[in-house]
């Protein structure tokens, strides 16, 4: 007999209580749970999350940018179940398997050309990890052990692990675990909101190029890589850059003899309107990594893509010449077949092609929002938008997530920014849902 899953849960009070005496939540300060309850939910279906309570709310941010196609979608759901009765999971350590074979010929085809190696893991920040030890271990490998530094942008996100860490400015964790990682420099962050007054955006990124090409004049011995996210930096608020900044640190990452490491595990995957945000710079990064939406929100799944001259550096017949990292659920089958199953949706629906449709109705539902006297620097890149509110609130961004729960939304404020990052399936009603239900929200906050 097959066991299931318990059903107890009755209520959203009785899944609250249990939880918070056995689940060490992530990001979070437990004891805010005594007065600022967890949201228990009983299930999910397209942009929508339910309780036990049977009260719904519109998943705007893609549960922590992952969701792709909305929550229990049928054809990921029968890939996976497909590949649950044919092998659950081998190593990948001396035995390989077809999912992951076919899943890194598909993506040697939508990415930049020449990166045509791919190297798995679960998350976003172990392959942050893996791009950093690569590019260190390649300089070694190549004899210039003394390339060991990275650069990153000020207000940079990559990751939580300590390597991860050292790339990361976000205060708060350098306060918590700065004596345990080597942090390394930052090169200002093309963001055009920090642009000077009739400074285009693209003008203030090519002036955020010459910061970089200064500090690479004066420290390209020593560096590995630059890593960068492309487009749009996520955790600092979703800051917005021209294109042509990338188009230039390419150049730059070339002509120094810098690795240039795309982070691309929140806006890759059709996130910022092309399948990869390089693709609007028509760059070739010399690490490409991709996870969150690669598995449509299903599964842990993460990837370096890499291409050829570095992994021929590894290649011989010593050990220590080899890239020595290791992840027991490396190429899990599980996950590449949700993977190829999240590839196929994007060439079934012409999925590129509707994203840009919503999006332009997304723009014009949004006006009032937009024009609301309380909203600064309405931004949108792809199906991701963003704005600051101006208010006095204290705890704003708590404030604002307990409204919109009560408001039918789940919103994760950066700050005082709000931002949305829905499920491409988001319907034009639930869209206009979501506007309408934020300038409510808006309005008692402001």
């Amino acid at each position: 007999m097959i066991p299931r899953m318990s059903n107890h849960p009755q209520s959203n009070t009785d899944l609250l209580a249990r939880s918070l005496s056995a689940v060490w939540h992530p990001c979070s300060q437990m004891k805010h749970y005594e007065n600022f309850p967890l949201l228990p939910i009983a299930r999910g279906s397209g942009v929508w999350l339910y309780d036990y309570d049977k009260k719904r709310y519109l998943d705007a941010v893609s549960s922590w940018w992952v969701n792709l196609f909305g929550h229990c979608d049928p054809r990921i759901s029968a890939a996976i179940s497909d590949q649950l009765g044919k092998l659950e999971h081998v190593l990948l350590a001396g035995f390989t398997h077809e999912p992951v074979v076919q899943l890194s010929e598909r993506l040697r085809e939508i990415a930049p050309q020449g990166l045509g190696h791919c190297f798995y893991a679960s998350d976003g920040a172990s392959a942050t990890e893996i791009a950093l030890k690569m590019s260190a271990h390649y300089w070694r490998n190549s004899g210039k052990p003394e390339k060991t530094q990275f650069i990153s942008l000020e207000n940079s996100y990559h990751g939580e692990t300590l390597g991860a860490l050292s790339v990361t400015d976000v205060a708060l964790f350098r306060t918590a675990y700065g004596s345990l990682i080597r942090q390394q420099a930052t090169v200002p962050s093309p963001d055009w909101r920090k642009a000077a007054a009739g400074e285009s955006a693209e003008e203030y990124a090519l002036r955020c190029a010459v910061a970089l090409e200064q500090h690479l004049q004066r420290h390209h011995a020593q560096l590995a890589a630059f890593i960068i996210e492309p487009l749009v930096q996520g955790a600092a608020g979703m800051a917005m850059y021209h294109p042509v900044y990338l188009h230039r640190a390419r150049q730059l990452c070339s002509e120094y003899d810098v690795h240039l490491i795309a982070d691309e595990i929140a806006v890759g995957m059709g996130r910022t309107g092309t399948m990869l945000a390089c693709e609007q710079a028509q760059i070739s990064p010399d690490f490409l990594l991709l996870s969150k939406g690669i598995t449509g929100g299903y599964l842990p799944l993460s990837v370096v893509m890499t291409h050829d001259e570095i992994y021929q550096a590894f290649y011989g017949n010593e050990m220590a010449s080899g890239f020595l990292h290791s992840h027991s659920y490396t190429g899990n089958p599980l996950a590449c077949r949700a993977a190829l199953a999240t590839l196929d949706i994007f060439a079934q629906d012409n999925v590129l092609a509707a994203n840009r449709d919503k999006a332009a109705y997304m723009n014009q539902a949004a006006l009032p929002l937009r024009e609301h006297h309380s909203v600064q620097n309405w931004r949108n890149t792809g199906m991701i938008w963003a704005f600051e509110v101006e208010t006095s609130q204290r705890n704003f961004a708590q404030r604002c997530f307990a409204l919109a729960l009560d408001n039918e939304l789940l919103l994760r404020p950066i700050g005082n920014t709000i931002y949305f990052m829905p499920p491409y399936i988001i319907s034009e009603l639930e869209m206009d849902l979501l506007v309408n239900h934020t300038v409510h929200i808006i309005n008692q906050l402001s």
